[in-house]
């Protein structure tokens, strides 16, 4: 239990962030974060690198 309400933002704080750097997408050909997804062929999802227009799924 924090022993105040600022310890307790600056706990969900760390959570959203660590959640955040744990989902983020990266393009395995340039390395950029700037990733959309996008739907693929038959329904699948694909992904597409909007700095050097790799894609993958």
């Amino acid at each position: 239990m924090p022993a105040s309400i600022l310890e307790e933002v600056d706990h969900l704080l760390g959570a959203a962030l660590t959640r955040d750097l744990s989902t983020r997408l990266s393009c395995p050909s340039c390395g950029s974060a700037h990733v959309a997804q996008m739907l693929g062929d038959n329904g699948g999802i694909s992904y597409v690198c909007t700095a050097c227009g790799h894609s993958w799924s």
